[in-house]
């Protein structure tokens, strides 16, 4: 009980603002290993509201806020975790000022504002794709809108396991080939802005599991994915790896940071063997680069 009250003192130490600061910009935000901390260690965090002065497009945001606060961003009430910690994504084409609202329990309302830093999102040309992924028959289309139906139900969970807080680490160790946001264009017709981060890699190379999680949904011949398994970290933060030549889990499974759930491959719509790492929160696609920078960020 000692080493655990320590600890969650010192996150709260990295993260107390001036005395009379509501709203700060906060660089240190408690790992799981905090939010694991007794509730008692919890009812003695800080009672400020703590949130980043500024992100940019595709961000994972997690702030601070009293124990037993009522907080809103973007139209959802937020969960919040026994130390009183909330995460929230940033979408790629975001812009302006962001709003949370916060209700303290048995105090004033608060309102945080985060200002959102835009990105440059060049134009990447992808060649020599399967036409039929580029400009699907009616038939073809009509099933992958069914297999990204089930894949977007699987991202509406929102459970309470804070594994989302923990430092995320690399799944695979590679050339970063694909970045999020980039506008693709396929075979000469424009998609959409690229989804997740590219990570080129031999077909066969264990995929491990960048943070702990449940996995909510796995397939192993999606049309234009491939091999797809979705890692949910809770609070609606959720993992998606694509074009995988081999599943090592199945739906329903604990995993553990660094677990092995699968092998690069080539499957679905690609051009060679990669791992396409996709990062959610609930419906908002966010960039596992900067979730992988804000880790290496931590002191």
């Amino acid at each position: 009980m000692r080493v655990a009250l320590r600890a969650a003192a010192l996150a709260t130490a990295m993260l107390a603002p001036a005395a009379s600061a509501q709203v700060i910009a906060s660089g240190t935000i408690p790992d799981a290993a905090a939010e694991a901390a007794p509730v008692a260690a919890a009812a003695s965090a800080d009672a400020r509201t703590v949130f980043p002065a500024s992100v940019p497009q595709g961000a994972m945001v997690i702030g601070k806020v009293p124990p037993g606060s009522v907080v809103r961003y973007g139209g959802r009430q937020l969960r919040v975790t026994a130390y009183g910690s909330v995460v929230f994504g940033v979408g790629r084409d975001a812009s302006g000022t962001l709003s949370i609202e916060v209700q303290p329990p048995g105090g004033a309302p608060q309102r945080a504002g985060i200002a959102v830093t835009p990105r440059d999102f060049p134009t990447e040309y992808i060649n020599g794709v399967p036409p039929k992924t580029v400009n699907p028959p009616p038939e073809i289309a009509a099933r992958i809108e069914r297999e990204q139906a089930q894949v977007t139900a699987a991202r509406a969970r929102d459970d309470e396991r804070p594994d989302f807080a923990q430092p995320f680490q690399w799944p695979v160790q590679g050339r970063i080939s694909g970045r999020f946001g980039n506008q693709r264009v396929y075979n000469g017709k424009k998609g959409s802005g690229h989804s997740g981060m590219d990570i080129a890699a031999p077909t066969g190379t264990p995929v491990k599991a960048p943070a702990a999680g449940v996995i909510t949904f796995a397939a192993p011949d999606l049309y234009l994915t491939g091999g797809t398994v979705l890692l949910d970290h809770g609070h609606g933060v959720s993992s998606t790896f694509l074009h995988l030549s081999r599943i090592d889990a199945k739906v329903g499974d604990r995993i553990a940071q660094g677990q092995v759930i699968g092998a690069v491959g080539a499957t679905g719509r690609a051009t060679g063997p990669h791992l396409h790492w996709g990062m959610n929160w609930f419906d908002v696609r966010i960039d596992p680069l900067l979730v992988l920078e804000r880790a290496k960020a931590a002191p």
